[in-house]
């Protein structure tokens, strides 16, 4: 039996887990973390790692970018592998889960689909094979209370783009304080919050009278949930510290992005 710790367990995303692990026997939650303390019926919940006493063989984290020092310090502590879902890290929270990969092993990835990881691959290709020729333009649509913006996964689909142009493009995330035509070595990213959106992808090459679009439509949470499992998973396989992603689950299952 593989033991879970779910940070932020009472979120929408902690629930998702949560309810596809109660389908799978061979895996256990044995504590949750939520900054409110509010209780589960299946399994005690701490405000803070700081409190919680359980050992476990992963930890798994879709709550705030905030909480990263203290799952940090626990997973240290313990020597627990660590799945980070969140989105929204700065700079310097980067660094220290760069840092502390060098101690444990970290999964993070802004995205947990694995349709949206192999959508990655498509875009390399794309931008590779027209290059210059064709306009970028990244359109993400999430539901109201999603709080950062752009999201990562659109920031990840620029990044891929980028690494297979000719030219290092200039990120552009808005136009209305400019009057200018656009310039040929930039990747536009537009940001639509509204209802209950899950998550919708688009990239657009826009070229002389033709276009081409990528997209990606997340109809449930339940993708995300089952994506970070299988990251858990994987990472409990792994046991050497480092920071994984996407990339390195797909070539464990012989896909190559």
């Amino acid at each position: 039996m593989q033991k879970m710790i779910l940070s932020g367990c009472n979120g929408h995303m902690g629930r998702a887990v949560a309810d596809l692990c109660s389908g799978q026997p061979d895996i256990e939650i044995v504590a949750g973390f939520d900054i409110l303390g509010q209780p589960n019926d299946n399994f005690p919940v701490f405000p803070s790692p700081v409190q919680c006493g359980m050992q476990a063989d992963v930890v798994i984290d879709f709550s705030n970018p905030a909480a990263l020092t203290p799952l940090l310090e626990f997973s240290l502590a313990r020597g627990i592998p660590l799945v980070l879902a969140t989105t929204g890290y700065d700079l310097d929270q980067l660094d220290l889960i760069q840092e502390a990969a060098q101690k444990v092993p970290i999964f993070r990835s802004a995205n947990m689909s694995l349709g949206i990881n192999v959508l990655l691959t498509l875009v390399k290709q794309a931008a590779a094979a027209l290059g210059e020729d064709f306009d970028v333009e990244i359109v993400e649509r999430h539901h109201s209370r999603k709080l950062d913006a752009p999201s990562g996964t659109a920031l990840m689909l620029a990044d891929a783009a980028s690494s297979a142009l000719p030219y290092d493009p200039e990120y552009i995330y808005d136009r209305h304080l400019t009057r200018k035509a656009r310039d040929r070595r930039e990747i536009g990213i537009s940001s639509v919050r509204g209802g209950t959106i899950v998550g919708d992808h688009t990239i657009t090459f826009a070229g002389t009278d033709e276009i081409i679009e990528i997209k990606h439509h997340a109809a449930s949470r339940s993708i995300f949930a089952a994506g970070a499992i299988k990251a858990a998973r994987f990472l409990m396989q792994v046991k050497q510290p480092g920071l994984y992603d996407m990339s390195d689950l797909l070539k464990a299952k012989g896909v190559d992005r």
